[in-house]
């Protein structure tokens, strides 16, 4: 393996060394008649100052004076007054919850869940529902997965491990790119990762990512978010017809941008055609081309690697997950140069003593629980049970599943933007080019009023504007695609 770019070499080679050294304790085994090595700890009884309190901790490690010189240091009293609950809802000791049978708690959780709408959801825009094999939830509820922390231990969580190294692996071949963690919390963070990334990396001052005006607004702010403690600002550049247009983000680009990024397919479903210019502007302007997908659309489309992406993230949860509208699965893959800058954890191969192959947390000195305020990130922890339904997912498919389905997201998102189209005061779609999965739409009609006629005849549609709807069709809803066609025509009618 080539030795990636690093500015702390040094630094982290001895970290590396320090993480593989082992624990000079007793060998064990050894003779019962054995001195025993003295022990490392401090065996000390710790005074706590929770002795005695019924609502304490016996696992603070802080002793009573501790307590009183951290309170003495922020000119705190006690440790209540570093709280500032409401009265409202301070907790007194009692629930003040009457107990039920679980037979009456079950029958009336389902008189809740009733009073739901039934609704078939035609909605996108980054949330995505696929059929989700069986076999998915029969393998990752195993108590071994279920159960399982991350996976420090090694010789106990080889399942797992190898599991995670699959999901990785099935990345770096989707992407074309070198290396992918096993799992960021979103697409979100994931991005928000990848500027701070750039910033390391980039080897000249810059402080400004560009991004599309198509990306979402609560995308944005995350973005914002992760980059509030650095120098970096986030910037817009206006696309044309939904996609990169070479000739703007060429007038917006200059020396002091760290990193673009655009997405494809886009979050209107585009599949931009312009995406390639991005690597090629970028090189020349020496910033880095984060580049928005997720592993269906790439069984399909042009690998990011070949389109000069340095990094590449997304939702990896349209495998494995349904359409939850919340939880997600953030991928997050790049260059190999760029190894030890990747956030997050990375599973590696190695050997045992016994010349087995065998899989193990690697490069763990990037991580916050080992450099502390000098990690490439500080993410504690991952999706590593939904990368597991990811990988398993996938792994059921297989690679002709996986392109079969990708197909079908574009045969879908087509024929249905068609049917549509043909409806009296219905353009679908409203952008001139191929689509994945979904299209936005323009009516003659007030779009908000129309999305509300549609869901009260349990079908729901994202009202983007006053006169712009956005339709999302996976195989899951491919059999209601008549009943909308056939609904939008009756409301406009």
């Amino acid at each position: 393996m080539a030795e990636p770019r690093e500015h702390h070499d040094e630094e982290s080679a001895a970290d590396d060394q320090q993480e593989r050294a082992p624990f000079d304790g007793a060998a064990a085994g050894g003779s019962s008649d054995a001195t025993p090595a003295e022990s490392p700890f401090d065996d000390t009884p710790v005074e706590s100052p929770f002795d005695g309190e019924p609502d304490g901790s016996p696992f603070a490690p802080n002793t009573a004076a501790d307590v009183e010189a951290m309170l003495d240091a922020v000119g705190a009293d006690s440790v209540e007054d570093l709280f500032d609950i409401p009265e409202s809802v301070r907790f007194d000791g009692r629930f003040d919850i009457e107990s039920r049978s679980e037979r009456t708690v079950v029958a009336a959780v389902e008189r809740t869940l009733a009073r739901n709408d039934d609704q078939t959801e035609f909605l996108g825009r980054n949330h995505y529902a696929h059929y989700v094999p069986s076999v998915v939830d029969h393998l990752s509820q195993r108590s071994e997965f279920l159960t399982s922390y991350t996976q420090y231990q090694p010789e106990v969580t080889q399942g797992f491990l190898q599991a995670l190294f699959e999901y990785q692996s099935i990345l770096v071949e989707l992407t074309g790119l070198g290396v992918a963690n096993c799992s960021m919390y979103d697409a979100a963070t994931a991005l928000g990762e990848a500027a701070r990334l750039a910033d390391r990396v980039r080897e000249t001052d810059g402080h400004r990512v560009l991004v599309p005006d198509y990306l979402r607004a609560d995308e944005r702010a995350v973005l914002e978010n992760y980059t509030g403690g650095t120098d970096l600002e986030t910037a817009t550049f206006e696309t044309v017809g939904g996609q990169v247009d070479p000739e703007t983000l060429d007038a917006a680009l200059d020396d002091d941008v760290v990193m673009v990024y655009a997405e494809n397919p886009t979050v209107e479903g585009v599949i931009d055609g312009n995406v390639d210019a991005v690597g090629e502007l970028t090189d020349e302007y020496g910033a880095l081309f984060c580049l928005g997908s997720d592993p269906v659309a790439l069984a399909l489309l042009e690998s990011p690697a070949a389109l000069g992406a340095d990094v590449v993230v997304g939702d990896a949860g349209v495998l494995g997950l349904p359409a939850a509208h919340g939880m997600g699965l953030g991928m997050f893959a790049c260059r190999e140069a760029f190894l030890r800058q990747v956030p997050g954890r990375l599973v590696g191969t190695s050997t045992d003593t016994d010349g087995t192959r065998a899989y193990t947390l690697t490069l763990q000195t990037r991580e916050q629980h080992i450099r502390r305020e000098r990690a490439t990130s500080n993410i504690c922890t991952n999706q590593a049970w939904v990368a597991l339904r990811t990988a398993i997912h996938a792994a059921a498919l297989g690679p002709a599943g996986l392109v079969d389905l990708a197909e079908q997201c574009h045969r879908l998102a087509e024929r249905t933007a068609a049917d549509l189209d043909a409806v009296d005061g219905v353009t679908a779609p409203v952008r001139d080019c191929y689509h994945f999965r979904e299209f936005k739409a323009r009516v003659d009609a007030d779009a908000r009023e129309l999305a509300a006629d549609l869901r009260e005849r349990g079908l729901s549609v994202h009202a983007l504007d006053a006169d712009e709807i956005q339709v999302c069709v996976t195989e899951v809803t491919a059999g209601e695609t008549d009943d909308l066609v056939a609904a939008v025509a009756e409301v406009l009618g």
